[in-house]
């Protein structure tokens, strides 16, 4: 059911941004500076593109950012994981030699039912 809602809302997102950039086709100048900088420093990068190039592209660059940002902000809780999760192999590594050091002395069968508990 939930698939079935999820490309519901995905065909309802295409035919919206289909829709918009069908709506938004002119042309439109894109200038790397204003003008009174432009002059001062004697030049001016632009280009002319479609506006919903501009609208999409400028969403997308924004998403990108916004990963790339909470990607770097999480990178101290990836560590920290990374050390726990280092631990506790040891932890475990430590626990199952100590119960081996402790069956030396048993019967086989004893000390596998005690291994697999």
């Amino acid at each position: 059911m939930m698939r079935y809602i999820r490309y519901a809302f995905l065909a309802a997102l295409g035919i919206i941004l289909v829709s918009v950039s069908l709506a938004n086709r002119q042309m439109v100048e894109l200038k790397l500076m204003p003008d009174a900088l432009a002059e001062l420093l004697g030049f001016n990068f632009s280009a002319s593109l479609p506006l919903f190039l501009v609208v999409l592209g400028g969403v997308v660059a924004g998403l990108i950012i916004g990963f790339l940002w909470e990607w770097l902000r999480e990178h101290k809780h990836r560590r920290d994981a990374t050390v726990k999760q280092g631990e506790v192999r040891k932890l475990e590594r430590e626990v199952k030699r100590l119960k081996k050091k402790q069956n030396e002395g048993q019967d086989d069968v004893l000390a596998l039912l005690d291994e697999a508990s």
